[in-house]
């Protein structure tokens, strides 16, 4: 790859990145309030398909460019991408408990009491979504590179749908969870909600594998890259550095 080439694959990362930790950072900081969504008539435990948080909208976006970057980056430049998230989540964490502990004026649109309403759970909740987040992603991860090695690097479908949908049955199962054990919602709501959830994001996996076949097509044909070719960052600048 051309000097030029390298820049523009790691500008492309960077971006991608940004683009992670931004849906990471907002989905665990809207994740309280709860959306409806009735294309089917159908009841399940109590719950209509579909009503889910509305933090679950930005969640997918996080595991199509997880799965762009083991495409295209490798396993390891993924995981790199999550741990970042890891630590933007902790950043976002201590400002909203700074904010919540600074004094609103007696003017302030925003007061203590509705500041605190809305972020009160956060600390906890942005807590517990991190785990649950950095295990769910790292499933995914390993799942999508095991799926890769076993095709070659073919059927693309496979493993992204595949890896996809076991990771968000996980980190469905253990929000839902967390969420009624803190008292946010109630214990008769978890049945209905893992399902209608698990079964949202199963449709929005399958809805999702056009772009990242898009994607792949794009940065192969733009990179002349092989079928199961990849960009290794580090590698191509530490080859620019010794030529430079």
């Amino acid at each position: 790859m051309s000097i030029k080439d390298k820049l523009l694959a790691q500008r492309i990362y960077l971006i991608l990145g940004g683009l992670f930790i931004t849906s990471l950072v907002v989905s665990n900081l809207i994740f309280q309030k709860f959306f409806f969504w009735h294309p089917f008539d159908v009841t399940l435990f109590g719950s209509k398909l579909f009503e889910i948080s509305v933090g679950i909208l930005p969640y997918p976006i996080t595991f199509l460019i997880t799965d762009l970057i083991s495409e295209i980056y490798g396993k390891k430049r993924a995981n790199d991408i999550v741990i970042v998230g890891i630590f933007a989540s902790l950043f976002s964490l201590l400002i909203i408990y700074t904010a919540s502990n600074v004094p609103a004026t007696k003017w302030s649109y925003v007061d203590d009491t509705m500041f605190n309403k809305v972020f009160g759970n956060t600390s906890l909740a942005v807590f517990a979504s991190m785990i649950t987040y950095l295990f769910a992603q790292f499933v995914d991860i390993q799942i999508y590179h095991f799926w890769k090695r076993l095709t070659k690097g073919k059927h693309l479908w496979l493993r992204n749908n595949f890896s996809t949908w076991f990771s968000q049955f996980v980190d469905t199962f253990t929000i839902v969870f967390l969420l009624c054990a803190f008292g946010i919602i109630d214990w008769s709501n978890f049945a209905g909600l893992l399902i209608s959830g698990f079964i949202f994001k199963v449709l929005v996996a399958m809805l999702d594998t056009p772009f990242l076949y898009l994607g792949v097509y794009v940065f192969r044909k733009r990179f002349k890259l092989k079928v199961n070719e990849e960009i290794n960052l580090l590698q191509q600048l530490s080859e620019t550095l010794k030529s430079s």
